[in-house]
């Protein structure tokens, strides 16, 4: 069996806490946003709010700004938008549901975690379960990260868990290493199962993310033409969450946990 050598994704416990902090960053900006989605709203709106509270009140740096070109300080993606969304002046239609992506610098150090909020009082039985499913997928990789565990084991079983609600997991767009890096170099973490790539063996100390992007209907993307907005092909609705993860010597620290989730 081939391996990845990820020895140089390791962390000195001076970098962890970097990282914890930039972690509990970007989960108090998802926590400060949320009272904002409402109908009416727009995306630039929340863009703004998000900037200014990681700028004045965290004195952090907001990662996707100018991130090769990226125009905007946070990632909102919309309905049957998988991925990297930009926001704009369009207000929030009841009904929606939405993803908002943060990744916060501190110090040098990342923190990144997305969330799915519903917009309204009108968000369909659809798209409750959709964004249910994407949920636990990003549970269930979480409870696979151990020490001596695998990236493949992960992939496996959140493309199982999509398959077994007829959904489906996309694979143009995945997990990455994380540190002083926003996309580190080394490995990737795949939301499928994927039995043909080398396996990464997890060790304490390496940190990286699990956003899974599950779609009502078929697994293909397309991005486009402003160069980064995913949306499936089909137009079905898509949900994503996303958090940062510390291998430790017994299981896994979330980096990004909020106060409103347990795991």
């Amino acid at each position: 069996m081939r391996t990845n050598d990820i020895s140089q994704n390791l962390k000195k416990p001076d970098e962890i806490e970097k990282m914890r902090i930039a972690g509990r960053l970007a989960a108090d900006v998802l926590m400060m946003i949320g009272p904002h989605v409402q109908p009416g709203v727009t995306t630039e709106t929340l863009d703004r709010l998000c900037h200014d509270y990681i700028v004045n009140e965290q004195q952090a740096i907001p990662a996707p700004l100018n991130y090769h070109g990226f125009p905007k300080s946070i990632c909102t993606s919309i309905n049957h938008v998988v991925c990297h969304g930009i926001p704009n002046d369009k207000p929030l239609k009841n009904g929606d549901i939405i993803n908002i992506d943060v990744t916060v610098i501190k110090d040098g150090y990342h923190g990144d975690t997305s969330k799915m909020f519903l917009v309204g009082d009108k968000v369909s039985v659809a798209a409750k379960r959709v964004v249910k499913v994407a949920q636990e997928c990003l549970y269930l990789g979480i409870e696979r990260v151990k020490p001596g565990g695998s990236l493949k084991a992960i992939g496996a079983a959140i493309q199982a868990h999509a398959k077994q609600y007829n959904m489906s997991s996309v694979q143009e767009f995945c997990g990455h290493g994380i540190g002083s890096q926003f996309h580190e170099d080394g490995f990737n973490v795949l939301h499928y199962d994927a039995p043909h790539i080398p396996e990464t063996i997890l060790e304490p100390g390496l940190t990286f993310t699990i956003e899974p992007m599950i779609n009502v209907g078929k697994r293909q993307v397309k991005v486009l033409r402003d160069g980064w907005t995913a949306v499936t092909k089909d137009r079905s609705l898509s949900a994503q969450w996303e958090h940062t993860l510390l291998v430790t010597d017994n299981g896994v620290e979330v980096l990004t946990l909020r106060p409103d989730e347990s795991l």
